[in-house]
């Protein structure tokens, strides 16, 4: 018999009874009754029920066990009672009696309890990490995480793509987030960066002469973390395609990320469905419209409408005086469905002002007519006429927000999110997805007062050089996209701007001359100009599909190893403070920020 274990915790089954095997693992949990006591075993496979008798050898050496050490156990298998047989675990139809204990590494006083699902101070469970991947919930969900990116290999495998590693140490790039920086020892003064994403290099792939390139790849971006967006560093299925337009990009990815969610939609207790049929498509500037965001939940049936000419030159002077000021300006519905009491309005009112607005204003539908000092002053043909423009009925709402759509939409977004969560309309247990489309190529940078990307770089403008030449920057769209799933959004990707001029032009209204192009883009532009095929991809993010498809909120719970929420591994001590003599290895010196507190934020 091996040393250490004939069988796993949770390979045991009635069929064993009889054998005599040998288990190794973690002790879960010790109960004492009547003299017996009982060990729940586990390791990485599950749970094994062993119980000792008192005049057990071995009784005096598993009395002393305590939680998480590590043991040997050999005994004989036995069925258990009918009264005690525990349907809900693999294992429960039998139990070892422990015949032989051995003890293989003793626990201390644990931090944090293993067992149960208590929650700790997020501190403690980082410091202690390795503990809490023990329990239950979060090692299952370090579990998943492998499934789905097995997964997504397979598929992307039988649809045609090879997977390759592109580098880890590269140049840093001008555009983007910032980058983690590398200091060279060879080359003093100079530093590599960590890639922000295999951008280019993927489409060097592609240069080079292959096809239909995919890899699991790390990226860092030295960025402020939330909960959606990992510190440092995260994961991305990242996809390239030669010869292709955006449809085909649409019909290779699709496929891959409804299959993967509908693989792993009903994961454990969770018991979920995706939408049928293919992605809906919605503009960047209807998304905008219709939902506050680029990144919307069509879970939440709620669509806001453009309602300026209900309100100009009508009786509620507010929202006729912004009308008349800026030709601009514009006044947006959003429809309550089922929020037709003065208590619910008032309620979103407040809550608008809690979140630095003025106010929210309304109209609710009862008794045949409209209430609210809305409907007080716009009067009733117009309240009549906007009741049944935005197909409300008695007992319905409507709110409302006016001015400049670029300085509201984001707030008029949130307030959509709020009332459709308010009033339940939210669909529950259902992925939805969506594709956005045709983003901006460019936008106004207000605090430097110059043009700059909207969104990648590399991307092709709709329109080509014609469009660069001929158009207002601001109005250029771009073949850009984005996936987004119950509010969230899992990857952006584009057709890329292969040819030299088109790419010269279009940094260039960005501000960045030719020069510097070839500086920071030698290795594209080089290639470009020697044969480049057409070429577009995308990069569904890792982590936040785990995170969906394990039901949680929060990426740490889906990450095995994650910093805290100041870039911190507290488990690791990093970052941390090296040697005098690495540092003249690497000829820099440290220089310390004046006296604070805490570290500088990423905005100083």
């Amino acid at each position: 018999m091996h040393i250490y274990r004939s069988h796993t915790c949770g390979e045991l089954r009635a069929s064993h009874v009889g054998e005599t095997v040998r288990l190794s693992g973690w002790v879960h949990r010790r109960r004492d009754h009547g003299g017996l006591i009982f060990i729940d075993l586990r390791d990485h496979y599950g749970l094994a029920q062993c119980v000792i008798e008192p005049e057990s050898p071995a009784f005096a050496e598993v009395e002393r066990l305590r939680a998480e050490s590590v043991v040997t156990f050999t005994g004989k298998v036995v069925a258990r009672d009918a009264d005690t047989v525990n349907a809900e675990l693999p294992t429960g139809q039998v139990e070892l009696v422990i015949e032989a204990c051995e003890v293989r590494s003793v626990a201390a006083e644990l931090p944090l309890p293993v067992f149960g699902d208590q929650e700790y101070p997020e501190e403690t469970r980082l410091k202690y990490r390795f503990l809490d991947l023990r329990r239950e919930r979060l090692h299952a969900n370090i579990l998943l995480r492998a499934a789905i990116v097995s997964s997504l290999r397979k598929r992307m495998n039988a649809s045609g793509f090879t997977e390759f590693q592109t580098p880890i140490l590269t140049a840093s790039s001008p555009e983007g987030a910032r980058d983690f920086l590398v200091p060279s020892r060879l080359h003093p003064g100079k530093f590599y960066a960590l890639p922000q994403a295999p951008q280019q290099f993927k489409q060097l792939v592609m240069m080079a002469g292959f096809d239909r390139y995919f890899q699991i790849a790390p990226c860092f971006r030295d960025e402020d973390p939330r909960a959606d967006r990992s510190p440092g560093e995260f994961y991305q299925l990242d996809i390239e395609m030669s010869f292709v337009t955006q449809e085909d990009v649409f019909a290779a990815v699709e496929p891959v990320m409804r299959g993967v969610f509908e693989e792993f939609a009903n994961w454990r207790e969770l018991r979920r469905t995706v939408a049928p049929g293919p992605f809906p498509r919605i503009t960047y500037a209807d998304a905008l419209r219709k939902y506050g965001s680029d990144k919307p939940d069509l879970r939440n049936p709620i669509e806001m409408a453009a309602v300026s000419d209900s309100f100009r030159d009508s009786g509620f002077k507010v929202f006729a005086n912004i009308l008349a000021r800026d030709a601009k300006a514009e006044v947006w519905a959003i429809p309550a469905p089922g929020g037709g009491s003065r208590a619910f309005c008032d309620r979103m009112n407040s809550w608008a002002q809690g979140e630095g607005q003025p106010g929210l204003g309304y109209i609710f539908w009862r008794e045949g007519e409209g209430a609210g000092p809305v409907a007080k002053n716009l009067g009733p043909e117009r309240t009549e006429a906007l009741r049944g423009k935005l197909g409300l009925k008695e007992g319905d709402a409507a709110f409302f927000v006016a001015g400049l759509p670029k300085s509201f939409a984001d707030f008029a977004g949130r307030a959509r999110t709020k009332i459709g969560t308010e009033l339940g309309l939210v669909e529950k247990d259902v992925f939805k997805f969506c594709w956005i489309v045709d983003f901006p190529m460019f936008e106004w940078n207000e605090t430097e007062k110059r043009i700059d990307f909207s969104h990648n770089p590399f991307s092709m403008p709709q329109g080509g050089l014609d469009a660069l030449n001929g158009k207002d920057p601001l109005d250029i769209l771009a073949y850009q996209y984005d996936i987004v799933c119950n509010g969230v959004e899992l990857s952006s990707g584009a057709i890329r701007n292969h040819v030299p001029e088109i790419m010269y032009r279009a940094f260039e209204i960005a501000g960045y001359p030719p020069a510097m192009v070839d500086e920071k883009f030698g290795g594209m532009i080089s290639a470009f100009k020697l044969g480049a095929p057409p070429h577009g991809g995308i990069a569904p993010g890792v982590d936040r599909i785990v995170m969906l498809l394990a039901g949680v909120d929060n990426l740490r719970e889906v990450t095995m190893f994650p910093m805290n929420q100041r870039a911190e591994d507290l488990m690791m001590g990093a970052p941390s403070e090296v040697s005098a003599h690495q540092l003249r290895e690497l000829h820099i010196r440290v220089v310390q920020p004046p006296s604070e507190t805490k570290p500088p934020s990423a905005s100083t």
